[in-house]
């Protein structure tokens, strides 16, 4: 893609197309597929089931990625967790599409990270050759998903001054060494969602955001523009329930068993400089670990927790200070200098919309949701709706081809077999012509092809090319780039998604004026 590059063909979201979109699927045609939620499954189904040629409608209530879907790790896990509750095929079904994202899909947004795992005084011997164990047993399923040693390399042990070099602020006393491991990592989880919601967009789909739905029927939706407060009827031959969290709000029979994953946000230099990131064992725990994730922006992000969530579902989850307290105790077990909580700068929580299979809500409560498996299940109800519910975000692609397959079998659709996990998203390309890009490699790591374009910008006008926060690498010209090409309606679309900016709320506030004004001055496209 040269200098002067364009956006994929058909991909551009904007408030243009949107409004002329919404006048279409309310027109009282018929479509193939409704899909109702734009976090990673539904986008992804809206692009499984456009891909296969079909007429396709995807709605969501607020933004792309509003919900589950922004609030991860960024990671895309390989299964290891799931080898030791022997969930052998889960495991491997996370280390296929694992491989598919960095190798085929998305080698843009996906790359390897590294981890250390230090054997500190906390750490048994006993416990170090489990872990071991489990590292080869996690490079086992990477050879049996068939993802290249040069995608993720083999883990190893590490001598105690290696273990440093790596991770410079951990405690020194005690240090016996360390292991290394590698695992999936994604530039920003929300930028998945938004390139698959683009690339679905190139294949005809109409994706709509701040579009609720009201009712669910077999035979479509009555839904409300959030924007204006009109309502009206989308007709579909076939329906995907993809809301999440939300999915039992829509359907009867759902059980949802809503687990609570939180994080911190810290300054980087509140912990030193991090080649790698971490896995910290959890005290009293044999397969958990918390994480400390270097970001390219400057923060680091500590998770996460696992805590069940009763009561309704919010939009946006709070963050207890219980949460808060046990990772930064877990995270001071092993640093050298402590993490205090004036020093956290932001934090977030994530709701896991994982399926309650127990006999009743009540009975369900008394088991972990540690311990609930995340499988995903496609359900259909009594009258035809079908739901796709639990799974984790690096399985997206498999539970909306499930969930797609299913509608097409039901409703008897005309349509063949799921092509996305050879379909590239938008700005995918293979590793060589990404680092031939002219364009700075945070923009490719982020935009992919469409680099150079988005570095364009800020050519045709300086201003573009500052950063929209002091200290932040975001520049105005990926905020404009967000406003004609990536369906961005507001500031909140363009600080908590698009950006992420405003994952600390000091950064935020000190945007605000400076996104009000290029939204302001953005000319708005067709």
């Amino acid at each position: 893609m040269s200098q002067t590059a364009v956006p994929a063909a058909g991909a551009s979201l904007s408030a243009a197309r949107r409004a002329r979109e919404l006048s279409e699927a309310t027109d009282g045609r018929v479509v193939d597929v409704l899909v109702v939620g734009l976090g990673a499954t539904g986008a992804g189904a809206a692009l499984d089931a456009a891909a296969r040629g079909l007429d396709v409608v995807a709605v969501d209530a607020h933004d792309l990625a509003f919900g589950t879907s922004r609030w991860s790790s960024k990671l895309v896990h390989g299964g290891l967790r799931y080898l030791a509750s022997a969930q052998f095929d889960v495991a491997h079904e996370s280390a296929v599409e694992r491989g598919v994202l960095m190798e085929r899909t998305a080698p843009h947004l996906v790359r390897a990270q590294p981890f250390v795992l230090p054997l500190t005084g906390l750490v048994s011997r006993g416990q170090a050759a489990l872990a071991w164990a489990g590292f080869r047993a996690g490079d086992a399923l990477r050879l049996s998903a068939r993802t290249a040693r040069a995608t993720l390399p083999a883990p190893r042990r590490l001598s105690p001054v290696e273990t440093r070099h790596l991770a410079p602020a951990l405690r020194p006393g005690g240090l016996r060494g360390g292991l290394l491991s590698w695992d999936g990592r994604l530039t920003d989880d929300a930028r998945l969602v938004t390139a698959l919601a683009r690339t679905a967009a190139a294949h005809h789909a109409r994706v709509l955001t701040r579009v609720r739905a009201l009712e669910l029927t077999a035979s479509g939706a009555r839904v409300r523009d959030e924007l204006t407060g009109a309502e009206g009827e989308i007709r579909a031959r076939a329906v995907i329930n993809a809301s999440g969290v939300w999915a039992g709000d829509l359907v009867d029979g759902i059980r949802i068993r809503p687990s609570r994953g939180t994080h911190l946000v810290l300054h980087s230099e509140h912990i030193g400089p991090l080649p790698a990131g971490l896995h910290i064992p959890i005290p009293g725990e044999t397969n958990r670990f918390v994480l400390v994730l270097p970001q390219d922006d400057g923060r680091v992000y500590v998770g996460l927790t696992d805590e069940p969530l009763d009561g309704p579902v919010p939009d946006v989850p709070d963050v207890p200070e219980t949460d808060i307290g046990f990772l930064l105790d877990v995270l001071g077990s092993v640093l050298d200098v402590p993490v205090r909580r004036g020093d956290v700068v932001g934090s977030f929580a994530g709701l896991r919309p994982l399926l309650d299979t127990s006999g009743t809500a009540q009975s369900g409560a008394a088991s972990r949701t540690a311990d609930i498996s995340r499988r995903h299940a496609v359900l259909t109800s009594p009258d035809g709706v079908v739901s796709v519910v639990g799974g984790k975000l690096t399985t997206y692609r498999r539970m909306a081809e499930d969930a797609v397959n299913t509608a097409v079998d039901a409703r008897g659709l005309a349509a063949g077999p799921s092509p996305t996990a050879a379909l590239p998203l938008v700005g995918a390309a293979a590793p060589r012509a990404l680092a031939a890009l002219r364009a700075p490699r945070r923009l490719v790591q982020r935009y992919g092809t469409e680099a150079p374009a988005v570095h364009a910008l800020a050519g045709q006008d300086p201003r573009l090319a500052e950063p929209v926060v002091p200290g932040h690498p975001v520049t105005g010209a990926e905020v404009l780039w967000a406003l004609r090409h990536e369906g961005a309606l507001d500031e909140a679309d363009l600080l908590d998604r698009r950006t992420r900016i405003g994952l600390v709320p000091a950064d935020r506030a000190e945007a605000l004026e400076a996104v009000r004004t290029l939204m302001g001055e953005a000319a708005p496209l067709a």
